[in-house]
């Protein structure tokens, strides 16, 4: 009566362990485009919104993980986590010289904010926004005038994302087999293995595209294609048009909150927390239409007709000087482009005769004559 039954009585086989979400957040930090809507959402509460979206992203399970970037406007680095290196932002030199490098990795690391121990705030949380905080201001200290004419490197920040995916995705993996015949136990399995790691990259736009990184960003665009990342993007202002192909092509979300800047949590929460697993089950937002057009290789000008290189596939606007290829050199058939068109004059239609009899007029097939008025 006394003992106390210890035995689980539960079937552990129906427990399964759950496959972690990687959600890659890429914020366009371009001060001149965030001031053209600081009256409608200002940077601040859009902080704050964004924070509690990557507060529900890790709330949804334990394996969750979570990375920021900030694509500047000359160069993509690090919010969340930071670079292990002691410096993470280029250091300006005192000469008046700066770093444009895409993708930089190096300056000084940024002091993190000390938000204090609160009981109300989960530890994890706490950390994230701290790092985030502290990694802004110091991008923002380091941004000098000369800077802000200059367009957001989206390219590098996707680059930089899906290296850190594939990077994180190795560590999920199991530990390799060997392939030894003598020990069948360890053969590698045929069979296709389940992923490691649901990935996918969010990128917070308020900018639009720029043409001159056109070839860059397809290239990531393609990788992630290829790595089946799905690109989702949040367009705050305007309609960035490599972005729209990015979701298209790596079956990815597109949603443009020009219209209500305001209800960007409401954006965030209903279009975007679900991962690639969950979206199977259930209807996700579609874009309706799709700008398809491309940015030409000799001016970097997006472009609705252009020449198309039928070696390496390079636009032009125009066709090329001396009908040969900028890109690859191959000489160019442009058939009768810019001839003008021969006008043919049109032929007179001759009328069907009756019976071989017909002086000019179309018989009526009556033998009697008109008749006479009275």
């Amino acid at each position: 009566m006394n003992r106390i039954d210890a035995s689980e009585h539960y079937d552990e086989s129906g427990f399964t362990s759950q496959t972690p979400s990687l959600l890659t957040v890429v914020i366009d930090t371009n001060p001149r485009a965030w001031s053209a809507i600081h009256g409608l959402l200002p940077t601040s509460k859009a902080l704050a919104n964004i924070l509690a979206f990557i507060n529900a992203h890790l709330a949804f399970g334990n394996e969750n993980q979570v990375a920021i970037l900030a694509a500047h406007t000359n160069r993509a680095v690090w919010l969340y986590p930071t670079s292990p290196n002691p410096d993470t932002f280029p250091s300006r030199r005192r000469n008046g010289g700066r770093s444009s490098r895409d993708g930089e990795m190096t300056g000084r690391r940024p002091r993190e904010h000390q938000l204090g121990t609160s009981a109300n705030k989960y530890p994890q949380f706490a950390k994230i926004e701290s790092s985030i905080l502290a990694s802004l201001r110091s991008l923002i200290e380091t941004t000098d005038s000369p800077d802000l004419h200059s367009t957001t490197l989206i390219s590098g920040a996707l680059s930089m994302a899906l290296a850190y995916i594939h990077k994180t995705s190795l560590a999920f993996e199991p530990p390799k087999t060997s392939s030894d015949p003598a020990n069948p136990t360890t053969a590698p399995s045929t069979t296709a293995a389940a992923p490691n790691v649901h990935a996918r990259i969010l990128v917070l736009s308020v900018s639009q595209s720029a043409p001159a990184q056109y070839i860059t960003t397809m290239n990531a665009v393609f990788a992630a294609s290829h790595a089946q990342i799905p690109i989702d993007t949040l367009a705050l202002y305007d309609a960035p048009t490599f972005l729209q192909q990015a979701a298209f092509i790596t079956g990815g979300v597109f949603l443009s909150a020009a219209a209500n800047p305001r209800g960007l949590l409401s954006y965030l929460m209903f279009g975007f927390l679900a991962d690639v697993e969950a979206r199977a089950s259930l209807v996700t937002a579609t874009q309706d239409s799709v700008d398809f057009r491309a940015a030409c290789f000799c001016h970097r000008n997006v472009v609705d007709t252009g020449f198309v290189c039928s070696v390496c596939l390079s636009i032009f606007c125009d066709a090329p000087e001396g009908a040969e290829c900028l890109t690859c050199g191959t000489k160019l058939t442009l058939g009768n482009y810019g001839a003008k068109p021969a006008v043919v004059p049109r032929r007179k239609k001759k009328r069907k005769r009756v019976n071989g009899v017909g002086g000019g007029r179309e018989e009526t097939g009556s033998a009697a004559g008109t008749p006479a008025p009275p």
